[in-house]
């Protein structure tokens, strides 16, 4: 049946004004198929597509309104030696598909016919959609018409008005005066068709599609003209007179091969040609009217021609450069897949991937057609080749890196739960909730049952949820009133990720590492399903956590670097040094151990600096002076932890504020995981301490202090490895400030002790005010961080403390006063050095923590001289484990315990142990 354009010829009754086309009293309409051959004449009523008039239909009176192929001759009348010709499929044969994107404008047709024109394949045929735009245009005529808004008037011109510039801009000659006479012949008869939806203030499906497929036409004759004009023989096809489908549904149709292969032959033997420009989208049913294949139908088109062709393959240009591992606008690192097997990408286009319709892949899986992706806008691109897949695929001669090709998402979604012991073991009960379901024509995205049969979960879109939610209840109101069922539960704003990859099914621990990575990103699972195909595996999860999640496993499988957004608080002495040494290490990190440290701020007291893709760290200090602004700790922490692309994100605080200290809990309560030197927290009040130790056991977030203790020493790390091999811990005793081990490296002779500490404060070793050192408050934190890690409860007030400053001087109002000042209390601590002297010994301030006795002390303490203690030189610190194992001998461990380099490079080095926690190699 023959559509390629249109006229509608109203018979008007005397009863009605000459520009009525629809009488009130009764409606026939004729369809004429012009045939040059056979002069065939097929009719159907237009109350199929006007049921409401069906009552008028017995009056007897008829109004024709004929609806007739308008093909001109040239196409049609053909000499005998032509009506024989027989179609050759196979391998000479490729299939072109270009959406309307690449036919948006007249440029981008010429683009396109360069691509054609260029194809060397013996045949070519190209299925081409509207132009951009056209088909929300003509969509939206139908609704104006329908709605009986007039505007649809002048809507149309703007259509007309598009083609017309367009053809006016590629054609000349006969050529455009053809196309010309063509498209305003087809407007005449659209203008009548909806004058006729005006009227009758509704528009059938038949209609609709009738009107709504003209965008292809008319890109379909354009392009054919432009081929021609660059003399290459060409024809075009409507595909309304080959391609039959049997509507299944409001948005779904079922391809007659048989039926289409038959007319294709007829076609072919009429209108031979090498290259043929096939409208897509369009199609007719088997009673002869005319339809769509829906949206994205083009694609389908192609594939539905590249099976009754036989073709070598199906390229769908579009413009992207292939198929993504996943959204690039939600993993700015996805990277375009080389291949796809048919399966991998239909079950990606199912899940929501911008791939392909599922449906477009099933009529080029019976032939082994392969599909490429490619982009008409970069030529260069190889694009994605989607073919079936072998037992051993190799891409460039190596086997693919991993077992997932992709990831894809479908947000707004709810999971409706319909549990209760009633349905364990009773036949039918799925089959009767999945029937009310469809009875309200919801669509069920996933399902996961237990296999207890305790419960049944699925997801449905948000917007159907009620409508699920109501009818189910209402179903079983007597099973939830007896109690059979115990609650049919909604929980709504969620989102669908799924893993998707062939080789899933035979590569151990994908499932594993899949939810390794979501529990590392902190991601709650909500729902799982994973069919025995091992295909895909499929988890509900938050939406507001969906990209998050989305970005975690990504990461995990497809990239080869564990990325980290950073942000540093507190960009001082030791802050500054950590960002100096992360500059000099990224890039080494980067190439040897996949590690990506991405520094995406940085906040001081005053100001702070923000990216979105990485700091500069070579010049992060003049950035900050040129760009910063005022520092704003919430907008700070919500930059770095919901950054654009990184999933994992670390907070590095290199302050000593106890005001930072008290957002830990809430930043590890959000995933964001904290590196930290700051004692503030662990030495703080005891229920903040067990409430934060408590968060950190329970979720995968980590909360790493090794530098609070020893600064770059390994202090914590090695007291946990005692305790988690099974050691007990009796007691532990060290010197633990560096600043405090210079001073009593120094204290000997005749110096005296307010001379010392003088040198300490030149030498950079004390705090601005040295009481800072000498109140041992400092040490005591430190002392109280350990006798917590030993498992004892204990407030910081339950250790006694040895001050070194004299209580007379503890009010100095200034370092300088308290300095000159000290001298005068210089004699007790010479009397005291003297005393340990006469005795062989040595005076050392140590902090100890008896596990044994439950109690812990910081004070001035004698030692012999060959006491591993008496031993020390400048800064360093030392530290003595006594326990079970190392009970005879205390296990020692010694170093720097003070200075911006050492304290830097403990943060370093737990920022880095954090990355191998996230999946580093270690």
């Amino acid at each position: 049946m023959a559509f390629s354009s249109s006229s509608i010829s109203p018979c008007c009754s005397s009863k009605f004004s000459s520009n009525s086309y629809l009488p009130d009293t009764y409606l026939k309409a004729k369809v004429k198929k012009i045939d040059a051959f056979n002069n065939n004449t097929h009719t159907f009523p237009l109350l199929q597509c006007y049921p409401f008039l069906n009552s008028k239909w017995e009056r007897g009176e008829l109004f024709k309104f004929g609806i007739r192929a308008a093909v001109t001759t040239e196409e049609y009348v053909l000499d005998g030696a032509t009506e024989n010709i027989q179609l050759l499929k196979g391998d000479s044969w490729s299939v072109h598909k270009f959406g309307g994107t690449c036919v948006g404008n007249s440029e981008r047709i010429r683009n396109v016919a360069d691509v054609i024109i260029q194809d060397q394949s013996e045949g070519k045929l190209v299925v081409v959609s509207a132009m951009s735009k056209v088909t929300d245009m003509m969509y939206d005529l139908i609704y104006k018409a329908q709605s009986r808004d007039e505007s649809y008037l002048t809507a149309l011109d703007a259509v007309l008005e598009k083609h017309k510039l367009t053809a006016m801009d590629l054609l000349d000659g006969d050529e455009l005066a053809s196309f010309l006479s063509r498209i305003h012949h087809d407007i005449n008869n659209l203008k009548a068709m909806l004058r006729a939806i005006y009227i009758a203030g509704h528009a059938t499906e038949s209609f609709t599609d009738f009107v709504a497929g003209h965008g292809e036409l008319w890109s379909a004759q354009l392009l054919a003209s432009v081929v021609r004009m660059s003399g290459v023989e060409c024809k075009w096809m409507d595909t309304r007179e080959v391609l039959v489908v049997n509507p299944m549904s409001s948005n779904q149709v079922d391809p007659d091969y048989l039926k289409s292969g038959e007319l294709l032959e007829k076609w072919y033997s009429k209108n031979p040609s090498m290259t043929i420009i096939a409208t897509g989208f369009i199609a007719s049913t088997p009673q002869d009217i005319p339809t769509t294949l829906k949206r994205d139908g083009s694609d389908f088109s192609a594939a539905i021609m590249g099976a009754l062709f036989k073709a070598r393959q199906v390229t769908i240009w579009t413009d992207v450069d292939g198929v993504y591992s996943a959204d690039p606008r939600k993993v700015s690192e996805a990277v375009i897949l080389e291949r796809l097997s048919y399966q991998e990408a239909w079950e990606m286009s199912y899940f929501g991937a911008n791939v392909l319709h599922p449906r477009t892949i099933v009529p080029v899986m019976q032939y082994d057609i392969p599909i490429i992706i490619k982009n008409i806008f970069n030529l260069a691109a190889p694009g994605t080749r989607i073919c079936r897949s072998t037992d051993n695929e190799f891409e460039d001669g190596q086997i693919s890196e991993s077992p997932v090709k992709g990831f894809a998402t479908i947000d707004k979604l709810a999971l409706v739960n319909v549990e209760g012991t009633g349905m364990t073991g009773v036949p039918g009960t799925a089959s009767d909730i999945f029937g009310t379901v469809k009875s309200v024509g919801a669509n069920v995205i996933m399902i996961s049952q237990a296999s207890s049969e305790h419960s049944i979960c699925f997801a449905v879109p948000e917007k159907e949820v009620k409508a699920v939610a109501d009818a189910l209840e209402s179903r079983f109101g007597q099973a939830l009133s007896s109690g059979r069922l115990s609650q049919i539960s909604v929980i709504p704003g969620c989102s669908i990720l799924a893993a998707v990859g062939q080789r899933m099914a035979s590569s151990s621990g994908v499932s594993a590492t899949f939810f390794s990575a979501l529990a590392k990103a902190n991601i709650n699972i909500r729902a799982i399903a994973q069919g025995c195909s091992e295909y895909n595996v499929t988890v509900v999860v938050k939406q507001e956590d969906c990209v998050r999640a989305l970005r975690a496993v990504h990461s995990r499988f497809y990239l080869t670097r564990t990325a980290i957004a950073v942000g540093i608080v507190g960009p001082g002495l030791i802050g500054g040094t950590l960002l100096d040494q992360l500059k000099d290490q990224s890039a080494i990190l980067k190439e040897k151990f996949n590690i990506d440290l991405r520094v995406m701020g940085i906040i001081g007291q005053d100001s702070m600096l923000l990216s979105d893709s990485g700091i500069d760290l070579s010049k992060w200090k003049e950035l900050r002076s040129q760009k910063g602004e005022t520092a704003d700790l919430n907008k700070f922490v919500q930059h770095v932890s919901e950054n654009y692309f990184i999933p994992n994100s670390v907070l590095v605080d290199c302050t000593a504020d106890s005001h930072i200290a008290s957002h830990y809990y809430d930043w590890l309560h959000r995933g964001i995981h904290v590196v930290t030197p700051n004692k503030k927290a662990n030495s703080g009040p005891l229920d903040r301490y067990l409430k934060l130790r408590d968060l950190q056991r329970q979720s995968y977030t980590h909360y790493f202090y090794e530098a609070t203790v020893g600064a770059g020493l390994p202090i914590i790390s090695t007291l946990r490895g005692l305790l988690e091999t099974g050691d007990k811990i009796l007691r532990i005793e060290g010197i633990f400030s560096g600043t405090l081990s210079y001073i009593f490296n120094n204290f000997m002779g005749t110096k005296a002790f307010s001379q010392v500490v003088k040198e300490a404060k030149v030498a950079g070793y004390t705090e601005p005010d040295p009481r800072d050192d000498l109140s041992g408050t400092d040490v005591a934190r430190k002392v109280i961080i350990l006798a917590r890690e030993s498992g004892l409860n204990l407030e910081l007030s339950d250790i006694p403390v040895q001050s070194l400053v004299p209580e007379p001087l503890r009010a100095t109002a200034s370092a300088e006063d308290f300095l000159l000042d000290l001298p005068k209390f210089d004699h007790e601590l010479s009397k005291q050095r003297q005393e340990a002297e006469d005795e062989e010994e040595v005076l050392r301030y140590v902090g100890v923590v008896d596990v044994v006795n439950g109690k812990g002390a910081v004070e001035l303490r004698r030692y012999n001289k060959d006491h591993p203690f008496a031993q020390l030189s400048g800064s360093d610190n030392i530290i003595a484990f006594t326990t079970e194992r190392y009970c005879k001998q205390p296990l020692i461990v010694r170093g720097p315990g003070a200075g911006a380099e050492v304290t830097a490079g403990g943060i370093f080095s737990d920022i880095l142990r954090l990355a191998s926690y996230l999946g580093a190699p270690s």
